[in-house]
Protein backbone atom coordinates (compact mmCIF):
# COMPACT_ATOMS: atom_id res chain seq x y z
CA UNK A 1 0.00 0.00 0.00
CA UNK A 2 1.15 3.40 -1.20
CA UNK A 3 0.21 5.76 2.32
CA UNK A 4 1.09 9.53 2.13
CA UNK A 5 0.77 11.39 5.48
CA UNK A 6 0.86 15.48 5.79
CA UNK A 7 2.19 16.60 8.69
CA UNK A 8 3.74 19.90 10.41
CA UNK A 9 6.96 18.73 10.22
CA UNK A 10 8.66 15.28 10.71
CA UNK A 11 11.95 16.84 10.98
CA UNK A 12 11.40 18.63 14.07
CA UNK A 13 10.24 17.86 17.85
CA UNK A 14 10.64 21.00 18.90
CA UNK A 15 7.37 21.64 20.62
CA UNK A 16 6.20 19.83 18.46
CA UNK A 17 4.91 15.80 20.70
CA UNK A 18 2.62 14.87 17.45
CA UNK A 19 6.36 14.28 15.60
CA UNK A 20 6.73 11.53 18.22
CA UNK A 21 4.24 8.99 17.53
CA UNK A 22 4.00 10.28 13.70
CA UNK A 23 7.43 8.90 13.40
CA UNK A 24 6.93 5.39 15.34
CA UNK A 25 4.16 4.74 13.17
CA UNK A 26 5.21 5.26 10.29
CA UNK A 27 8.38 3.63 10.50
CA UNK A 28 6.42 0.48 11.92
CA UNK A 29 4.39 1.24 7.94
CA UNK A 30 7.85 0.78 6.50
CA UNK A 31 9.16 -2.04 8.22
CA UNK A 32 5.77 -3.67 7.25
CA UNK A 33 6.70 -3.59 3.40
CA UNK A 34 4.17 -0.22 2.91
CA UNK A 35 5.52 2.60 0.30
CA UNK A 36 5.40 6.05 2.58
CA UNK A 37 5.59 9.35 2.14
CA UNK A 38 6.35 12.08 4.75
CA UNK A 39 5.03 15.53 3.41
CA UNK A 40 6.05 18.99 5.16
CA UNK A 41 5.56 22.75 4.37
CA UNK A 42 8.97 24.23 3.19
CA UNK A 43 9.52 26.24 6.77
CA UNK A 44 7.21 24.91 9.31
CA UNK A 45 7.59 27.00 12.82
CA UNK A 46 8.66 23.63 14.25
CA UNK A 47 11.71 23.58 12.12
CA UNK A 48 12.34 27.01 11.80
CA UNK A 49 12.53 27.50 15.61
CA UNK A 50 14.45 24.74 15.90
CA UNK A 51 17.19 25.25 13.50
CA UNK A 52 17.57 29.12 14.77
CA UNK A 53 18.28 28.01 18.12
CA UNK A 54 20.44 24.93 17.47
CA UNK A 55 21.49 24.57 13.87
CA UNK A 56 21.47 22.10 11.47
CA UNK A 57 23.23 19.81 13.95
CA UNK A 58 19.85 19.78 15.58
CA UNK A 59 18.20 17.21 12.99
CA UNK A 60 21.22 14.41 13.06
CA UNK A 61 19.51 12.44 16.01
CA UNK A 62 16.38 12.08 13.76
CA UNK A 63 18.81 10.96 10.85
CA UNK A 64 20.69 8.64 13.11
CA UNK A 65 17.06 6.82 14.54
CA UNK A 66 15.41 7.21 11.57
CA UNK A 67 17.12 6.75 8.19
CA UNK A 68 14.21 5.25 6.59
CA UNK A 69 12.32 8.24 6.99
CA UNK A 70 12.42 11.43 5.12
CA UNK A 71 10.11 13.98 4.67
CA UNK A 72 9.15 15.62 1.16
CA UNK A 73 8.43 19.42 0.98
CA UNK A 74 5.68 21.44 -0.63
CA UNK A 75 5.45 25.52 -1.43
CA UNK A 76 1.73 25.56 -2.19
CA UNK A 77 -1.27 23.46 -0.92
CA UNK A 78 -2.48 22.44 -4.65
CA UNK A 79 1.23 21.22 -4.96
CA UNK A 80 1.55 18.99 -1.61
CA UNK A 81 -2.02 17.71 -2.63
CA UNK A 82 -1.00 16.61 -5.84
CA UNK A 83 1.89 14.99 -4.11
CA UNK A 84 -1.02 12.40 -3.04
CA UNK A 85 -2.48 11.79 -6.00
CA UNK A 86 -1.29 7.95 -6.56
CA UNK A 87 -1.41 6.92 -2.90
CA UNK A 88 -4.01 4.29 -1.44
CA UNK A 89 -4.09 5.96 2.19
CA UNK A 90 -3.94 9.67 2.75
CA UNK A 91 -3.86 10.96 6.59
CA UNK A 92 -3.91 14.81 7.40
CA UNK A 93 -2.55 15.97 10.36
CA UNK A 94 -5.21 18.81 12.38
CA UNK A 95 -1.61 21.05 12.58
CA UNK A 96 -1.31 21.60 8.38
CA UNK A 97 -3.21 24.79 7.25
CA UNK A 98 -6.48 25.09 6.02
CA UNK A 99 -5.86 25.58 2.90
CA UNK A 100 -4.38 22.27 2.03
CA UNK A 101 -6.75 20.37 4.11
CA UNK A 102 -9.38 21.61 1.75
CA UNK A 103 -7.41 20.90 -0.82
CA UNK A 104 -6.40 17.49 -0.50
CA UNK A 105 -10.89 17.16 0.06
CA UNK A 106 -11.46 18.78 -3.47
CA UNK A 107 -8.90 15.87 -5.06
CA UNK A 108 -10.74 13.33 -3.35
CA UNK A 109 -13.84 14.73 -4.44
CA UNK A 110 -12.46 15.10 -8.18
CA UNK A 111 -12.32 11.23 -7.74
CA UNK A 112 -8.92 10.38 -5.81
CA UNK A 113 -9.54 6.78 -4.83
CA UNK A 114 -7.18 6.84 -2.00
CA UNK A 115 -8.96 6.86 1.66
CA UNK A 116 -8.71 10.07 3.04
CA UNK A 117 -8.45 10.74 6.96
CA UNK A 118 -8.32 14.30 9.23
CA UNK A 119 -5.73 13.29 12.54
CA UNK A 120 -6.95 15.63 15.24
CA UNK A 121 -4.44 15.00 18.40
CA UNK A 122 -5.18 18.61 19.86
CA UNK A 123 -7.27 19.96 22.07
CA UNK A 124 -8.74 22.67 19.94
CA UNK A 125 -12.05 20.64 19.33
CA UNK A 126 -12.88 21.59 23.19
CA UNK A 127 -11.06 24.93 23.22
CA UNK A 128 -11.88 26.10 20.09
CA UNK A 129 -14.54 24.53 18.35
CA UNK A 130 -15.08 26.83 15.83
CA UNK A 131 -11.49 27.17 14.27
CA UNK A 132 -11.39 23.71 13.94
CA UNK A 133 -14.85 23.57 12.15
CA UNK A 134 -13.56 26.19 9.97
CA UNK A 135 -11.66 23.04 8.09
CA UNK A 136 -13.14 21.86 5.25
CA UNK A 137 -13.96 17.93 6.19
CA UNK A 138 -16.50 17.53 3.57
CA UNK A 139 -14.66 15.08 1.21
CA UNK A 140 -12.75 13.48 4.14
CA UNK A 141 -13.59 9.74 4.76
CA UNK A 142 -13.26 9.70 8.98
CA UNK A 143 -10.87 11.11 11.41
CA UNK A 144 -9.13 9.97 13.95
CA UNK A 145 -8.83 11.37 16.97
CA UNK A 146 -6.76 10.54 19.63
CA UNK A 147 -8.91 9.85 22.64
CA UNK A 148 -12.67 8.80 23.18
CA UNK A 149 -13.61 12.44 24.29
CA UNK A 150 -12.51 13.95 20.72
CA UNK A 151 -13.78 11.42 19.05
CA UNK A 152 -17.15 11.79 20.20
CA UNK A 153 -17.21 15.43 19.87
CA UNK A 154 -16.67 14.27 16.02
CA UNK A 155 -19.12 12.27 16.23
CA UNK A 156 -21.90 15.06 17.25
CA UNK A 157 -20.44 16.90 14.37
CA UNK A 158 -22.23 14.49 12.03
CA UNK A 159 -19.38 11.63 11.67
CA UNK A 160 -21.23 8.95 13.53
CA UNK A 161 -19.28 5.63 13.21
CA UNK A 162 -16.67 7.24 10.65
CA UNK A 163 -15.13 8.76 14.08
CA UNK A 164 -12.39 6.57 15.68
CA UNK A 165 -10.09 6.38 18.40
CA UNK A 166 -6.65 5.96 17.90
CA UNK A 167 -4.45 6.66 20.65
CA UNK A 168 -0.84 7.88 20.75
CA UNK A 169 1.30 4.97 21.78
CA UNK A 170 5.48 4.29 21.85
CA UNK A 171 7.94 3.38 19.36
CA UNK A 172 9.36 0.31 21.03
CA UNK A 173 11.97 0.26 18.31
CA UNK A 174 13.61 3.19 20.07
CA UNK A 175 11.91 3.68 23.39
CA UNK A 176 13.15 0.78 25.32
CA UNK A 177 15.03 -0.06 28.90
CA UNK A 178 18.55 0.61 28.63
CA UNK A 179 20.36 -2.75 28.29
CA UNK A 180 22.68 -1.92 31.04
CA UNK A 181 21.41 0.15 33.98
CA UNK A 182 24.60 2.39 34.72
CA UNK A 183 23.07 3.84 37.62
CA UNK A 184 20.60 6.64 38.05
CA UNK A 185 20.06 9.19 40.33
CA UNK A 186 16.97 12.25 40.66
CA UNK A 187 14.13 12.92 38.74
CA UNK A 188 13.78 13.72 35.46
CA UNK A 189 11.35 15.97 33.61
CA UNK A 190 10.57 16.17 30.06
CA UNK A 191 8.11 18.82 28.51
CA UNK A 192 8.04 22.90 27.43
CA UNK A 193 6.76 25.46 29.56
CA UNK A 194 4.65 27.01 27.02
CA UNK A 195 2.03 29.87 27.41
CA UNK A 196 1.71 29.28 31.35
CA UNK A 197 -1.00 27.05 30.80
CA UNK A 198 0.27 24.71 33.82
CA UNK A 199 2.52 26.76 35.15
CA UNK A 200 0.95 26.43 38.84
CA UNK A 201 0.92 22.71 38.35
CA UNK A 202 4.38 22.45 37.52
CA UNK A 203 5.22 24.43 41.08
CA UNK A 204 2.53 22.31 42.58
CA UNK A 205 3.62 18.77 41.74
CA UNK A 206 7.00 19.00 40.41
CA UNK A 207 9.55 21.32 41.50
CA UNK A 208 8.18 21.61 45.47
CA UNK A 209 7.59 17.92 45.95
CA UNK A 210 11.13 17.08 43.78
CA UNK A 211 13.11 19.67 46.40
CA UNK A 212 10.91 18.90 49.44
CA UNK A 213 11.68 14.73 48.74
CA UNK A 214 15.73 15.35 48.30
CA UNK A 215 15.53 14.60 44.59
CA UNK A 216 17.62 16.79 42.06
CA UNK A 217 15.74 17.28 39.34
CA UNK A 218 16.83 17.91 35.58
CA UNK A 219 14.44 19.59 33.24
CA UNK A 220 14.04 19.13 29.48
CA UNK A 221 12.35 21.39 27.18
CA UNK A 222 11.81 24.52 25.07
CA UNK A 223 9.63 27.78 25.99
CA UNK A 224 10.67 28.58 28.81
CA UNK A 225 10.74 32.20 29.59
CA UNK A 226 13.10 33.86 32.00
CA UNK A 227 10.80 34.30 34.33
CA UNK A 228 9.91 30.53 33.97
CA UNK A 229 14.03 29.96 34.48
CA UNK A 230 13.85 31.63 37.34
CA UNK A 231 11.33 29.52 39.17
CA UNK A 232 13.47 26.64 38.47
CA UNK A 233 16.44 27.78 39.75
CA UNK A 234 14.65 29.09 42.82
CA UNK A 235 13.47 25.23 43.14
CA UNK A 236 16.51 23.92 42.63
CA UNK A 237 15.96 22.59 39.33
CA UNK A 238 18.25 21.73 36.04
CA UNK A 239 17.08 23.36 33.23
CA UNK A 240 18.80 21.45 29.86
CA UNK A 241 17.02 23.34 27.46
CA UNK A 242 15.85 21.26 24.07
CA UNK A 243 16.36 17.52 23.74
CA UNK A 244 15.94 15.32 20.90
CA UNK A 245 13.39 13.15 21.01
CA UNK A 246 15.35 10.16 19.66
CA UNK A 247 17.65 10.81 23.14
CA UNK A 248 15.24 10.37 25.67
CA UNK A 249 15.64 7.09 26.04
CA UNK A 250 19.44 7.64 27.17
CA UNK A 251 17.72 10.41 29.65
CA UNK A 252 15.35 8.74 30.99
CA UNK A 253 17.89 6.04 32.33
CA UNK A 254 19.88 8.68 34.32
CA UNK A 255 16.98 8.99 36.24
CA UNK A 256 15.38 6.96 39.28
CA UNK A 257 11.64 8.54 38.13
CA UNK A 258 9.80 10.70 36.13
CA UNK A 259 6.72 13.07 36.20
CA UNK A 260 3.51 13.70 34.26
CA UNK A 261 2.21 16.93 34.79
CA UNK A 262 -0.82 17.54 32.12
CA UNK A 263 -1.85 20.24 30.95
CA UNK A 264 -5.30 22.16 32.15
CA UNK A 265 -7.47 21.08 29.14
CA UNK A 266 -5.70 17.73 29.44
CA UNK A 267 -6.93 16.85 33.22
CA UNK A 268 -10.29 18.90 32.86
CA UNK A 269 -11.41 18.77 29.63
CA UNK A 270 -10.14 16.34 27.88
CA UNK A 271 -10.27 12.86 30.12
CA UNK A 272 -8.39 9.80 29.21
CA UNK A 273 -5.91 11.64 26.84
CA UNK A 274 -2.77 11.56 28.65
CA UNK A 275 1.05 12.98 27.14
CA UNK A 276 2.95 10.84 24.55
CA UNK A 277 5.94 11.54 27.42
CA UNK A 278 3.79 8.73 29.50
CA UNK A 279 3.72 6.41 26.50
CA UNK A 280 7.08 6.50 26.04
CA UNK A 281 8.31 7.21 29.69
CA UNK A 282 6.64 3.35 30.65
CA UNK A 283 8.33 2.04 27.48
CA UNK A 284 11.57 3.05 29.32
CA UNK A 285 11.10 1.20 32.12
CA UNK A 286 11.08 4.20 34.47
CA UNK A 287 8.82 4.43 37.16
CA UNK A 288 6.53 7.44 36.48
CA UNK A 289 4.46 9.69 39.33
CA UNK A 290 1.55 11.48 37.81
CA UNK A 291 -0.54 14.77 39.02
CA UNK A 292 -4.62 13.90 38.45
CA UNK A 293 -6.23 13.04 35.32
CA UNK A 294 -8.93 10.53 34.91
CA UNK A 295 -8.06 7.75 32.64
CA UNK A 296 -11.84 7.22 31.40
CA UNK A 297 -10.42 5.59 28.28
CA UNK A 298 -8.84 2.40 30.31
CA UNK A 299 -5.12 2.58 29.36
CA UNK A 300 -3.78 1.87 32.27
CA UNK A 301 -3.47 0.08 35.70
CA UNK A 302 -3.50 3.21 37.89
CA UNK A 303 -1.51 2.55 41.36
CA UNK A 304 0.11 -0.73 39.64
CA UNK A 305 1.67 1.05 35.93
CA UNK A 306 2.55 4.31 37.89
CA UNK A 307 1.34 6.11 40.55
CA UNK A 308 -0.98 8.82 40.59
CA UNK A 309 -1.54 11.74 43.40
CA UNK A 310 -4.27 14.20 44.01
CA UNK A 311 -1.72 17.22 45.88
CA UNK A 312 1.69 18.38 45.80
CA UNK A 313 1.64 16.44 49.48
CA UNK A 314 0.92 13.27 48.17
CA UNK A 315 3.54 13.42 45.37
CA UNK A 316 6.28 14.53 47.95
CA UNK A 317 5.25 11.33 49.63
CA UNK A 318 5.47 9.27 46.49
CA UNK A 319 8.89 11.07 45.93
CA UNK A 320 10.20 10.03 48.57
CA UNK A 321 8.99 6.02 48.36
CA UNK A 322 10.90 5.68 45.13
CA UNK A 323 13.89 7.69 46.54
CA UNK A 324 13.95 4.88 49.47
CA UNK A 325 12.43 1.71 48.00
CA UNK A 326 13.60 0.37 45.15
CA UNK A 327 11.46 -2.46 45.12
CA UNK A 328 8.54 -0.35 44.18
CA UNK A 329 10.54 1.51 41.66
CA UNK A 330 11.44 -2.19 39.63
CA UNK A 331 7.59 -3.28 40.72
CA UNK A 332 6.42 0.02 38.58
CA UNK A 333 8.61 -0.13 36.30
CA UNK A 334 8.01 -3.70 35.36
CA UNK A 335 4.24 -3.24 35.08
CA UNK A 336 4.57 -0.14 33.04
CA UNK A 337 6.77 -1.89 30.63
CA UNK A 338 4.06 -4.77 30.72
CA UNK A 339 1.50 -2.44 29.50
CA UNK A 340 2.77 -0.75 27.12
CA UNK A 341 4.59 -4.08 25.18
CA UNK A 342 1.06 -5.28 25.39
CA UNK A 343 -1.29 -2.60 24.19
CA UNK A 344 -0.27 0.84 23.70
CA UNK A 345 2.89 0.69 20.80
CA UNK A 346 3.22 1.82 17.25
CA UNK A 347 2.80 -1.80 16.54
CA UNK A 348 -0.44 -2.19 18.16
CA UNK A 349 -1.93 1.18 16.22
CA UNK A 350 -0.46 0.36 12.99
CA UNK A 351 -2.69 -2.96 13.73
CA UNK A 352 -5.86 -0.93 14.68
CA UNK A 353 -5.27 1.43 11.49
CA UNK A 354 -4.89 -1.61 8.90
CA UNK A 355 -6.96 -4.15 10.89
CA UNK A 356 -9.91 -2.26 12.06
CA UNK A 357 -10.70 1.14 10.79
CA UNK A 358 -9.70 1.03 7.18
CA UNK A 359 -11.88 -2.44 6.85
CA UNK A 360 -14.38 -0.43 8.90
CA UNK A 361 -14.48 2.34 6.31
CA UNK A 362 -14.81 -0.09 3.43
CA UNK A 363 -17.59 -1.50 5.19
CA UNK A 364 -19.28 2.00 5.83
CA UNK A 365 -19.05 2.59 2.07
CA UNK A 366 -20.34 -0.53 1.18
CA UNK A 367 -23.62 0.02 3.11
CA UNK A 368 -24.04 3.40 1.60
CA UNK A 369 -23.36 2.57 -1.35
CA UNK A 370 -25.99 -0.19 -1.36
Amino acid sequence: MRIAYFTHSLRSCWNHGNAHFLRGVLSELVARGHQVDAFEPEAPWSLTNLLADHGEQALDAFARAYPELKSRTYSRPEEGAARAADADLVIVHEWNEPALVAALGRLRARGGRFTLLFHDTHHRAVSEPEEMRAYDLEHYDGVLAFGETIAEIYRRWGWGRRAFVWHEAADLRRFKPPTMDAGREGLIWIGNWGDGERSEELVEFLLEPARDAGLPLDIYGVRYPNRARRTLAQHGARYHGWIANADAPAAFARSIATVHVPRRFYSQLLPGIPTIRVFEALACGIPLVSAPWDDSDGLFRVGQDFLMVSSGDEMTRALERLKNEPELRAALAASGLETIRKRHSCAHRVDELLGTILPALQSERTMVAA
